[in-house]
């Protein structure tokens, strides 16, 4: 069976896992057996930035550590065992952005991106080849190979005026916590898919939407251009898990990004958000949380434990998806 998932970054790593888990990928293979599924993973380059002069690609980044065995445990990105001089010398020099934290060990892959990029590779052929070294035991592609970030219109603090900056510096200097009007995904009316995304879509069994921020890191993938016309077209059942539970995010801040769309921080709204491909949407089945409610017209849904514990009770999540899609494993 070849599975295509739509990912951010923590919470879509640890998705991913769980769909290992059920296939006997990656590190839940069992030796001696050939895998008979493919997994690949279109990943979210909204996040991606220059810090420091090189090129940081946290989302993509954060699946190849999580699904190579070496991510941070506690923190759930960047390397396990992780040490911090570099970031302590730059803070001597005054350098910034002193609020982003790269790792020693991390360095290295941004420089090899970096020293590959300004060479004329592109993005996807980077990541396959930083992949050699991890082995995540899935296909990890960028959205496009384009310039495609995600930008913030906020109310600067200090100047209390409007002003847009980098999604990174929102989410992670400022936490959320100013004045937020819009988002931007910057590059996206020029940018494309590349040929094995849409590929990837096109010829999966299933299509799954992890259960990831759906502003900015679904929302990122969804604005470059042929990610929604290749969602639409492919004859795959596209399943959602809603990030919502009882009124609060699985992680992180999506609350924050929801409520600046207008969209409310349950699971019908945002089932309805991304909309049923029965009339211009993109999902055909929608879990939810135990608890949770959401009538959506011509989206079939299903409540179940969403919480992911752990890759086996993720596992039972994805299991649970395809049987509403009636596709079997």
């Amino acid at each position: 069976m070849k599975v295509t998932v739509l990912v951010g970054g923590v919470g879509g790593a640890r998705f991913l896992l769980g769909v290992q888990q059920l296939l006997g990928l990656g590190q839940f293979a069992i030796p001696g057996h050939d895998a008979c599924h493919e997994l690949t993973a279109v990943v979210n380059i909204g996040d991606d930035a220059w810090i420091h002069g090189l090129r940081v690609c946290p989302d993509l980044d954060t699946c190849m550590y999580t699904l190579g065995g070496g991510v941070d445990p506690q923190r759930g990105w960047g390397h396990r065992d992780e040490t911090w001089h570099a970031k302590e010398e730059l803070a001597r020099y005054g350098v910034q952005p002193d609020w982003f934290q790269l790792g020693d060990r991390d360095l290295a892959t941004h420089l090899v991106r970096t020293q590959m990029l300004r060479a004329g590779y592109p993005l996807s052929q980077i990541t396959a080849a930083l992949c050699d070294r991890w082995q995540p035991g899935a296909t990890l592609l960028p959205v496009s190979d384009d310039r495609c970030e995600t930008h913030v219109v906020i109310t600067d603090p200090v100047a209390q005026s409007q002003r847009a900056i980098h999604f990174q510096e929102w989410w992670v200097r400022y936490r959320a916590q100013v004045p937020t009007h819009s988002f931007a995904f910057i590059g996206a009316e020029t940018a494309s898919a590349t040929t094995e995304v849409v590929t990837a879509v096109a010829e999966a069994d299933v299509v799954m939407l992890a259960p990831s921020n759906p502003v900015v890191s679904i929302g990122a993938i969804l604005a470059v251009p042929g990610i929604r016309a290749a969602l639409r077209a492919t004859p795959a059942p596209i399943v959602g898990y809603s990030p919502i539970i009882g009124g609060k995010p699985l992680r992180g801040m999506a609350d924050a990004c929801l409520s600046v769309i207008g969209v409310d921080s349950t699971a019908v709204a945002v089932g309805r958000h991304y909309g049923s491909r029965t009339t211009t949407g993109i999902l055909d089945c929608w879990l939810v949380a135990e608890g949770d409610q959401a009538d959506i017209d011509g989206v079939l849904v299903r409540s179940i434990p969403l919480l992911m514990s752990d890759p086996k009770a993720t596992a039972e999540m994805v299991s649970a998806g395809l049987e509403l899609a009636g596709v079997a494993a």
